[in-house]
């Protein structure tokens, strides 16, 4: 971790922009690639993406991953890899869609093709669909949760849990680790985030629960992991969000990792942190299709 915070720190908060974009994909291409994983570009719910299917893969169900990026960058292809450990752990396929980003979509366009991809998913006949995110992904995967828990017919059957990765779950920034952790975090400051959230939101109310699940009634939600870092700005969105989860009688746990910084599952291989969290997402996922496929 010391080595890797010397190599990003100098470049803290510059990622700004569409020109982000480019190297921000460059960044999540480094992931390792699991073993026995093939990639394959596909279309669910009129959304392409792609998907990442291991040998081993049980038919019938599937893992939805929304990649992170802020709501501004980032792709299904450059997050295969990190889809593709999460596949692995759970024994099922994962399917990353593209989904429109900011600044040229702006919100609701992102949270439109995630319910297009996940209703698509149940079109192919995939009975049992698990969500997960990773920061920005994190918090599309949270609003589809709760729009999928309060729908009727197969959308809240086919949901059977969900796992979120240092979520933003809070677009108004108020969480005190924007100032505890501001020192602490190597990549984000608090000007950067603004102009991302802005882009996105396009003037658009931060605290519509759509936009920012921490304001969402959360009640009903299937089970519900979280893990973050401790030495992340966003830490604060997780801490509350899995608070009021849990107030609202959720299935829900946090695990927050001391010494991580955002996206630190992405150091499969290096960091004894991200593969302990990979196996606790795979545990979770396994048990959570297990009790589904008992239960028919």
């Amino acid at each position: 971790m010391t080595a890797m915070r010397s190599i990003v720190e100098p470049n803290k908060g510059k990622l700004r922009g569409v020109a982000a974009r480019v190297p921000f994909d460059a960044i999540m291409k480094r992931v390792s690639a699991p073993a026995g994983v093939v990639y394959e570009a596909d279309t669910v719910g009129g959304i392409s993406g792609w998907w990442c299917r291991p040998e081993d893969a049980r038919p019938g169900e599937a893992v939805m991953h929304l990649h992170g990026g802020w709501f501004n960058w980032g792709s299904a292809q450059a997050f295969c890899h990190l889809a593709g450990h999460i596949a692995v752990s759970a024994g099922v396929a994962a399917f990353v869609p593209d989904y429109r980003l900011a600044p040229e979509h702006p919100f609701p366009a992102a949270a439109e093709d995630v319910r297009a991809c996940y209703f698509g998913l149940i079109e192919r006949r995939f009975t049992k669909i698990a969500v997960t995110g990773d920061s920005a992904g994190g918090n599309l995967a949270l609003a589809l949760l709760v729009l999928a828990t309060t729908s009727n017919g197969p959308g809240r059957r086919a949901l059977v849990g969900g796992v979120a990765l240092s979520p933003v779950t809070d677009l108004t920034l108020s969480g005190d680790s924007w100032s505890t952790r501001a020192v602490a975090d190597p990549y984000f400051i608090r000007q950067q985030a603004d102009e991302l959230v802005r882009a996105y939101l396009d003037e658009h109310r931060p605290e519509d629960p759509v936009a920012s699940p921490l304001y969402a009634d959360l009640r009903g939600l299937p089970p519900l992991r979280v893990h973050v870092g401790n030495d992340e700005v966003l830490l604060d969105d997780s801490i509350r969000l899995v608070k009021r989860a849990a107030t609202a009688g959720v299935d829900v746990r946090l695990d927050l990792w001391h010494g991580m910084v955002h996206g630190y599952l992405g150091g499969l291989g290096r960091l004894a942190a991200s593969a302990a969290t990979l196996q606790l997402i795979g545990e979770f996922l396994k048990e959570r299709f297990t009790n589904a496929a008992n239960k028919e």
